[in-house]
């Protein structure tokens, strides 16, 4: 048996009269440091619905719905699954719609339902073919993005028709009858049924 080395013996008792590093937390409060990566914190005004960080997310916290019919993009998170990782962060389009928080980081429960947020947005779904586009939030983030090129696409027209209240959107709605004409380009249209328009008639 090999005896202990006097610089192990010499460890074993500063240890022993040492406080311990770590905290007393949840005894006691603690306060983290800065850039701490806590529980992701959503500013639904940032945020546009785009599915990034639910494709980015590793353990699948993040998931999404759509409802056509009532136009709504359902977005559900579940902190009890996320692992702090900063991915929805780091990948965020806008860069404010989500942040890790170095506050909130205690979200120990017995019930799971209070680590679940949901949240929703509104859906742009094509007027002819009622396949979903994005979110009007998105497209109007991307219209800004862009800046003067945006206006090569006729979808982002609608958005300016928006912005600028050019005419009332019943002015410029037309329902798609007997299949897609010339007028239906400036209707909200899906990338596969726009293409079907421009190629039949420009």
């Amino acid at each position: 048996m090999k005896y202990p080395k006097l610089r192990e013996l010499k460890e074993a008792v500063i240890s022993l009269f040492t406080p311990a590093y770590t905290t007393k937390f949840p005894y006691a409060g603690h306060t983290p440091y800065e850039g701490f990566r806590g529980r992701p914190v959503v500013d639904d005004l940032n945020c546009v619905g785009c599915e990034t960080c639910a494709n980015v997310c590793p353990p699948h916290a993040i998931t999404f719905s759509d409802d056509p019919e009532k136009k709504v993009r359902t977005i559900r998170r579940d902190y009890g699954k996320c692992i702090f990782c900063g991915q929805c962060e780091e990948h965020c389009i806008t860069r404010r719609g989500v942040k890790l928080s170095d506050k909130i980081f205690d979200i120990a429960d017995t019930d799971r339902s209070r680590n679940v947020d949901i949240q929703q947005k509104e859906l742009l779904v094509c007027n002819n073919c009622g396949a979903v586009i994005t979110t009007r939030e998105h497209l109007i983030f991307i219209h800004k993005k862009l800046g003067p090129k945006a206006y090569s696409s006729i979808l982002n027209l609608n958005v300016l028709n928006e912005k600028l209240r050019l005419a009332e959107g019943q002015d410029i709605e037309v329902d798609v009858v007997d299949h897609l004409k010339r007028k239906d380009m400036f209707n909200i249209l899906c990338p596969n049924c726009l293409r079907l328009v421009l190629v039949k008639y420009l």
